[in-house]
């Protein structure tokens, strides 16, 4: 390797080293942001946090990775071109693309490893994540609930006045709202001297034995007059038990772009697997539903053949109803209502079951194409941050910042508006996956052009002669008639 090879790719090494550090370490922040409900008040051990948040700095990767290439370029061209080392290279021969071919032998490796990343360390963290979460709920049951405020808890708003006991597993003071159902019926209130949980790690079930206490329940009469009189039920107990169903903390909502689902556990070959399964799944739904409602309607296949007793049947009158009477006539008819009413109902329900299973199916082609995104995505950001840098002839932390925020800022808005449409049917995974990478790509391939002619970074002499010609010609225009007055 000559010596110019290993000034820039050390200087670069430097810059990336020191930029994803610090980035990853931002986004560490977000991340206990975001978890803070599961870490603060939950008594859980320094290690347990460490564990914690050790399973979920992969997932943080493929945004930490590309904005660090691209600062990283940035600066490092950005310092060539403000101290004259550029100009020192290209008086000696050497052009921009030679000065970057050590540089994108690096990124190429970086791509593959970036790959293999998200194809191995992040589904397998995703899976400890999940997993982790579950069993530091079931061996420390206490964690889901934090003393002095309501706790979200499955069905239940559980608070405590405090909690004792080696895994604070005793409570004191409890007071537990279960949640009203769709119809707002059984709004009930339980007030406990004092409890305790119960749990098994071999089992998602929480116990809450309760003790000494009372239990409110509203009740809504049938009749409308009555529910001006607000009756409720009112009871005592002095052992009570109520089972909690864990798996109601593992459940993340998904515009919180916390966790997606199974599919970001999952690997390349896993993925193709799936989604094979996911594909004949809905291809045979289809062909169900379809024969089933055809039988309903009576509907014959295309090519069924007619035999010779079916011609020779009597022809129908055009007016069916005429066969009948006025009672009859009655009956049909709101058997047919029925029976389109029926099927439009069935048809609804499963175009939105359909809907639904291709939504998954969009979301693990989804996953899959992500793997791939992630790896060029750092060639991309490379060939836009190099000759940006040249161009613009800034190092440091100044402009290269905000250039680089910005161009990462259109990226990933790109590339989440993509997904999400993509979920929901209005394009292509494939399209909603890479729609980023090719809106950006004429933007790198423009970048390099300019950097490699040595033109600037907007070319103000092909645009500032037009606009001169223009205003000479509305000053001729109106000056003779400024000279008659």
């Amino acid at each position: 390797m000559k010596i110019l090879d290993k000034y820039l790719l050390k200087t670069f090494l430097v810059t990336f080293t020191t930029v994803f550090v610090i980035l990853f370490f931002i986004f560490i922040l977000q991340t206990v942001w975001l978890f803070i409900s599961e870490l603060a008040g939950k008594d859980l051990d320094l290690i347990l946090v460490v564990k914690f948040l050790l399973f979920s700095m992969p997932r943080i990767i493929p945004l930490v990775l590309p904005l660090s290439v691209l600062l990283a370029s940035i600066m490092t061209f950005g310092n060539l071109a403000e101290n004259y080392e550029f100009a020192a290279m290209k008086s000696s021969g050497i052009s921009l693309q030679r000065a970057m071919r050590v540089l994108i032998i690096f990124i190429f490796v970086l791509s593959i490893v970036a790959f293999w990343f998200a194809n191995n360390v992040i589904p397998f963290a995703e899976y400890k994540f999940v997993n982790f979460r579950k069993n530091i709920a079931q061996a420390k049951p206490a964690m889901a609930i934090a003393e002095g405020q309501f706790n979200d808890v499955g069905t239940y708003n559980i608070k405590v006045n405090k909690k004792s006991g080696e895994n604070g597993n005793i409570l004191t003071g409890v007071t537990i709202h279960e949640k009203a159902n769709n119809f707002g019926e059984n709004k009930t209130v339980i007030k406990a001297k004092d409890g305790e949980l119960i749990s098994n790690e071999k089992s998602s079930i929480l116990k809450l034995v309760l003790n000494d206490g009372y239990y409110y329940q509203d009740v809504t009469p049938k009749k409308y007059e009555e529910r001006s009189k607000l009756p409720f039920i009112k009871g005592a107990f002095k052992k009570h038990i109520i089972n909690i169903d864990l798996s109601e903390l593992n459940k993340v909502d998904d515009s919180k772009e916390s966790i997606a689902g199974t599919n970001a556990m999952l690997n390349v070959n896993e993925l193709r697997y799936t989604l094979d399964s996911l594909n004949k799944n809905l291809d045979n739904e289809i062909i169900s539903f379809s024969e089933n409602i055809n039988q309903r309607v009576g509907f014959r296949r295309s090519g069924t053949m007619v035999t010779d007793k079916a011609k020779k049947k009597k022809t129908l009158p055009s007016d069916l109803l005429s066969l009948y009477n006025n009672k009859e006539k009655v009956d049909v008819l709101k058997m047919a209502s029925s029976n389109v009413t029926s099927n439009v109902f069935s048809i609804e329900s499963t175009q939105k079951d359909l809907k639904d299973k291709q939504r998954e199916i969009n979301k693990h082609l989804t996953a899959l194409y992500e793997k791939f995104v992630i790896a060029f995505a750092c060639f991309l950001m490379f060939f836009i941050g190099a000759p940006l840098g040249a161009i613009i002839r800034k190092g440091g932390l100044g402009l290269p910042i905000v250039f680089a925020v910005l161009i990462f800022i259109t990226f990933h808005f790109i590339n989440t508006f993509g997904k999400r449409l993509s979920q929901e049917g209005g394009m292509t995974p494939f399209m909603g996956s890479w729609m980023s990478s090719f809106i950006l790509s004429p933007l790198a391939i423009l970048l390099t052009y300019r950097a490699t002619n040595d033109n600037g970074l907007i070319n103000f002499d092909a645009i500032t002669p037009p606009i001169s010609q223009l205003f000479q010609k509305i000053s001729e225009r109106f000056s003779p008639a400024q000279n008659k007055q």
